[in-house]
């Protein structure tokens, strides 16, 4: 059983039998997280890059939980110098599944700017495809072939990201059977109606959270 929390924006909040995960934990100056930086508990830092909106506290997170912090090379650098432990500042690249104590992780592209990457997450029988910020691409349904993710996190709000009409092919092309839109409504030019895109979808259940909700896989 693996329980899940969006805590706004693209942060989420993972809890696997022995191991809790935050990604992207853009808390503080967000104005729909569910939740202080200070309060959480995590074993794991996940970045998919390094733009403020997704780096967020994720330093401060680490040093404060003396929890491993992962992310592209260059942010794992970063990390260091703003006093992350070097044993827990673990730089890693776009490549193949990773073991990480009871976790395999792997980066895998996502088309942005920024040094981006999304994270394939597998634990207690489940994998989680989280996008971290990206357009549209064919090779998504690389993601599905090497993968075959049960979840997937996906940005629908536009603008920087894409919109509810490419991320309903992006669910074809990544073959989860259970979608949670995220990066949406935040600011002004990314507001979207997710319930509109889950109603669009075939062939997958889209879960609508709200900032703070909890659903287990």
């Amino acid at each position: 059983m693996v329980k899940v929390k969006w805590l706004g924006h693209a942060a989420w909040l993972i809890s696997f039998k022995d191991t809790t995960v935050i990604i992207d934990p853009y808390l503080t100056g967000n104005p729909s997280a569910a939740m202080k930086a200070e309060d959480v508990k995590a074993d794991m830092v996940l970045v998919t890059h390094n733009h403020f909106d997704h780096l967020g506290d994720a330093f401060n997170i680490a040093k404060k939980n003396k929890a491993k912090l992962i992310g592209k090379f260059e942010l794992a650098q970063d990390a260091m110098k703003a006093g992350v432990p070097e044993s827990n500042a673990i730089g890693i690249n776009i490549g193949s599944m990773t073991k990480f104590g009871s976790l395999e992780i792997a980066m895998v592209p996502a088309v942005h700017s920024g040094n981006e990457g999304g994270f394939i997450i597998r634990g207690d029988g489940k994998t989680i495809y989280h996008a971290g910020d990206t357009g549209l691409f064919t090779d998504m349904q690389l993601i599905k072939k090497l993968y075959k993710p049960d979840v997937a996190m996906l940005p629908i709000g536009g603008f920087f990201t894409m919109s509810p009409k490419e991320a309903e092919i992006a669910v074809k092309y990544v073959g989860a059977k259970t979608v949670f839109p995220m990066h949406y409504n935040t600011f002004p030019p990314i507001k979207q109606d997710a319930h509109a895109f889950a109603k669009k979808v075939k062939g997958a259940k889209v879960v609508v959270l709200d900032p703070g909700q909890e659903y287990t896989i």
